[in-house]
């Protein structure tokens, strides 16, 4: 399955005239694989914020359930850029979460997407943070993942 994926991605850059080095596929879960797509310039593939990157994971993952027949989640990045971003998120609210064990006050999490507020409260609902708990508040992009000691 890694070899097609990775044919299919690679086929895909090619069509829409992008340059890129590599193209990396490894099995991430049961139905999950990781598509890491090296680049000599990958601010473009990234896009502003990752848009581009979001976009080009949303119509992959069309193409190859069409061209596959069955349905997985394909979690793409360039470069380890969502690797990265995942890795300093998770820092940080491991950073806030002692704060707030220590001082017993809530804290906020500044505003992130959807994607990574569920990181962050999969992430603090492991057996470590028993005396921690996670909500998500305000709207939008507004929306915000609170820390607080469980009362």
């Amino acid at each position: 399955m890694e070899t097609r994926i990775k044919k299919i991605v690679s086929e895909f850059l090619v069509y829409l005239g992008l340059d890129f080095a590599d193209v990396e596929v490894e099995k991430a879960g049961d139905k999950t694989f990781r598509v890491n797509i090296t680049s000599d310039d990958p601010s473009l593939l990234i896009g502003y914020h990752g848009e581009n990157l979001q976009a080009m994971q949303k119509i992959l993952k069309v193409v190859i359930f069409k061209q596959v027949g069955e349905e997985f989640e394909i979690k793409l990045d360039i470069d380890d850029y969502r690797k990265r971003q995942e890795e300093n998120v998770l820092t940080i609210a491991t950073q806030k979460a002692e704060e707030v064990r220590k001082t017993k006050v809530k804290i906020a999490l500044p505003p992130m997407s959807p994607y990574f507020r569920r990181l962050v409260h999969l992430h603090l609902m492991s057996d470590e943070w028993t005396d921690i708990e996670t909500e998500s508040m305000g709207e939008g992009d507004y929306r915000q993942v609170v820390i607080k000691p469980v009362l």
